[in-house]
């Protein structure tokens, strides 16, 4: 069975206030072409269909077109809700859309009811785990706690359950939308840490032929049978080195695996610049840059007149301009920025903590509470926007 594994779309997103909807167009049809291109059997779409619970209506009516147009190929979708979807608002007539072959699975109770599908080799299950919020679904699939790690294992023990109970030779795919140990992740994702801990290992999905991963914004090999397609797009200037990609991959007998990367179309390429003004201006290596999306570092000690006008000129795609003047460490100029540089928010608070009281830290109960405080936040946070 030949699968076309791709996540992250994003609909709605733009990139530093640029609209991405007509990229996103073109990245659809240029799906729509891949499943013909190369005789497609199954598309998979592991999660964050849209960039927000509730969409504008343009990237509603994109994602409905996409779906007319993949049900009207004949080729079956499987497809999951991710972090940044309302799971309850993508999979509003998931019953009504399965008889046209597109198969919604936002329902983490139902996540061990797969999409069975045949080819000349047998069954092949598809099983689609939603994003899994530890705090609002861990009773429901009797996890022992609520962390990404026992939601997931307690979903994927349902999955096993019922894959034990299917004839034999039936063949496995799993559609997740998680951070699994050995990812690599970008500046684009939302964080969906729950008590210090975000990644979860890969052996959480032993059992499966294939897992078809979402969350992560750069297609990566974690395993050879766990796999992320990443974003078909570039979201942050973090992703300026991906190659953008889906997998395609044919299932054998047995579970064999033979997986293939697909290209998807750029529709501008990204820089990273860093240096003085006067040398990003003059640089003529930097000319190749010109037709980039740009995001220009100033080293300057000082800050120069009118940067942004100035770089314009001559990179006049320019979306982005930061400030990073080189000091010393130890120099009180430093920047706030550069101080806390690669701390995450559980850490500033300690570092907060440590300041006001002269230098003493947090204790350990301490901690456990803010931790607590900050998954309190994140997960409130996302409840509001779905409930909107």
């Amino acid at each position: 069975m030949r699968i076309l594994h791709t996540s992250d779309w994003h609909l709605g997103r733009s990139f530093h206030r640029v609209s991405m909807l007509d990229a996103q167009a073109a990245y659809l049809d240029h799906l729509v072409e891949a499943v013909r291109e190369h005789s497609v059997d199954v598309v998979v779409v592991a999660g964050d269909v849209y960039d927000r619970a509730v969409p504008p209506l343009s990237a509603v009516q994109l994602f409905d077109d996409a779906l007319h147009r993949l049900a009207a190929a004949g080729v079956p979708t499987v497809m999951i809700s991710g972090n940044h979807d309302s799971a309850r608002r993508l999979g509003v007539g998931a019953g009504l859309m399965a008889r046209a072959g597109i198969h919604l699975r936002t329902d983490p109770g139902a996540c061990s009811t797969p999409v069975v599908l045949r080819d000349t080799q047998g069954d092949v299950a598809f099983y689609g785990l939603p994003y899994l919020e530890p705090a609002l679904v861990k009773d429901g699939l009797g996890a022992s706690k609520a962390g990404h790690e026992a939601v997931l294992t307690a979903a994927m023990d349902r999955v096993r359950a019922d894959l034990a109970s299917r004839p034999d030779g039936t063949r496995s795919v799993v559609l997740a939308h998680a951070f699994v140990a050995g990812g690599e992740p970008s500046d684009s994702e939302r964080d969906i840490t729950v008590g210090g801990v975000a990644a979860v290992p890969a052996g959480v999905f032993d059992g499966a032929d294939y897992v078809a991963l979402g969350h992560l914004h750069g297609c990566q090999t974690v395993t050879e049978r766990v796999r992320y397609s990443g974003s078909p797009l570039a979201y942050s200037f973090s992703e300026h080195a991906h190659r953008k990609t889906m997998w395609l991959i044919d299932l054998g007998a047995g579970g064999d695996l033979v997986a293939e990367r697909v290209d998807c179309p750029v529709p501008r390429p990204l820089a990273r610049l860093r240096g003085p003004l006067g040398t990003l201006l003059e640089d003529p290596g930097l000319e190749r840059h010109r037709g980039a999306w740009v995001e220009a570092t100033l080293t300057d000690p000082a800050r120069p007149a009118d940067p942004m006008a100035r770089l314009l000129e001559r990179f006049p795609y320019t979306l982005s301009l930061v400030f990073d003047p080189e000091r010393a460490p130890e120099d009180p100029l430093a920047s706030y920025a550069q101080r806390l540089q690669g701390r995450d928010d559980q850490q500033v608070a300690e570092d907060f903590v440590a300041h006001v009281r002269g230098g003493s830290g947090p204790s350990a109960q301490e901690r456990t509470v803010l931790r607590a405080v900050f998954d309190d936040v994140r997960v409130g946070d996302g409840i509001d926007e779905v409930s909107r």
